[in-house]
């Protein structure tokens, strides 16, 4: 038997680092805060668990450190993954790269992975509060609020501040800070994003696929040492007054999601870890929305153009039948400054043409990224250039290793979250195994 290792957080990552040590032949004990483990996997890919993509590229990862998570991901890749997850009994289905359970329940990897904890007869003991780790000899001692544990390594997999609900609660950050370690200001990512404009209690339940831009404000400084990516300033800023220019941060498309209070969907996910950020450093923030994003501009011009040439006797409202949501339809108008009772054969160049600008371009303004208790992910965390990726320990004391949510890694959405999990906590497990059995044999020398 080797030696001991203490995972703190039976989460994703913490479980995956728990079967990699108990499978290098380390004695392993889990302490779990909540009243089970995985149970933020369960919400996983609405109930399914996209535990993996088989689209991986290095950045569709973000972190302080660009090059930190890919380094760890080639350790434990895509494919190791799903080799991973068959010899746990879970057969893998595909969905557009997505990688699914094919019982398509998210119970079903939590159950194999608890199964694989009984078998490799992995203590895990739950509802127990970590107060304080400690460095003690050549490992470490762990204050619980049932007592005190020693172990030759400790991993540290609490999690981060999002969806608290299920037990990320940001308890890892101060763990981690009483170590030395740096956090970076942990903020919601993968969220929905609050919008200034009132139209949107009339959106509500609007479903559709466009094409979102974000940009943030720029100072002067900015402006002038990164002019190629100015934009012009469109329409009012939050105080009616104009940015000198803004940079975009990030674009994507797919299904948007509008609500009484903003903006929400998968591609809303996908850049809001940049809002998040720009605002939290009080940059005002704009999203620019594509309604149309099938087509080009000229392509929109030209179909302005020719309903408004076969349906003159239409009204406003009813020419626009069959192109947009009705509900959407009716905000889109009263910002061209059309009327929906009006002929649609009396509008005339001008007003298609602002019609065209905000089907093509609607502009937002947004003030607030939801908060941690809808945010799947966090951006920031543990500072990971406190952290060799190569083994996943701690630059600032040998024998502790991090692992998943509570490092300042996160990924996009569709799978890339759970990818990290699985990764990084096999890397750490693997090498804390290794290190507590050297522990154990110094200090067996040392009596």
């Amino acid at each position: 038997m080797g030696g001991q290792v203490i995972i703190i957080g039976g989460g994703a990552s913490g479980m995956t680092a728990a079967v990699m040590a108990a499978r290098g032949g380390a004695a392993v004990t889990v302490l779990e805060h909540m009243d089970r483990v995985g149970k933020k996997i369960l919400s996983t890919g609405n109930g399914r668990c996209n535990f993996t993509n088989q689209d991986q590229k290095p950045e569709y990862y973000h972190c302080g450190q660009a090059d930190f998570p890919w380094r760890v991901l080639e350790q434990f890749p895509m494919e190791r993954t799903v080799e991973f997850f068959a010899e746990l009994g879970i057969l893998a289905k595909e969905r557009n790269g997505c990688l699914y359970p094919n019982s398509d329940q998210a119970s079903s990897v939590l159950d194999a992975l608890r199964f694989e904890l009984e078998r490799l007869q992995i203590r895990v003991t739950t509802g127990c509060q970590v107060r304080e780790i400690r460095p003690e000899g050549n490992g470490f001692s762990v204050r619980t609020d049932q007592g005190k544990l020693s172990a030759g390594a400790v991993v540290l997999a609490a999690g981060s501040k999002a969806a608290p609900s299920t037990g990320s609660d940001g308890s890892g950050y101060e763990l981690a800070r009483g170590l030395g370690h740096r956090i970076v200001t942990p903020l919601p990512a993968l969220v929905q994003l609050r919008c200034a404009e009132k139209d949107y209690k009339q959106l509500a339940g609007v479903r559709t696929d466009a094409k979102i831009d974000l940009y943030v404000e720029m100072s002067r400084a900015e402006s002038a040492a990164d002019r190629t990516k100015r934009v012009p300033a469109q329409g009012s800023s939050v105080d009616g007054s104009a940015p000198d220019s803004w940079r975009l941060a990030a674009s994507d498309r797919g299904e948007l999601q509008l609500t009484d209070y903003g903006i929400s969907g998968i591609p809303v996910f996908q850049v809001s870890r940049y809002a998040s950020a720009a605002l939290h450093s009080k940059k005002r923030v704009k999203a620019v929305i594509d309604f149309l994003p099938r087509q080009t501009q000229e392509e929109t011009m030209a179909m302005l153009c020719r309903r408004a040439a076969s349906m003159p006797e239409r009204t406003c409202e009813q020419w626009m039948c069959g192109l947009l949501n009705k509900k959407l339809s009716l905000v889109l108008l009263k910002r061209a400054g059309l009327k929906p009772s009006e002929c649609a054969g009396c509008v005339g160049e001008s007003g298609w043409a602002a019609l065209g600008r905000q089907l093509r371009a609607f502009e937002t303004v947004i003030t607030a990224a939801n908060s941690f208790d809808q945010a799947q992910v966090c951006c920031g965390g543990v500072d990971t250039l406190e952290v060799d990726p190569a083994t996943m320990m701690s630059r600032k004391g040998r024998g502790l290793y991090l692992a998943g949510e509570i490092l300042d890694v996160d990924g996009i959405c569709g799978g890339y979250n759970l990818q990290w999990a699985w990764s990084s906590g096999a890397v750490a497990g693997a090498n804390a195994a290794r290190y507590a059995s050297a522990a154990r044999y110094v200090n067996a020398a040392s009596k």
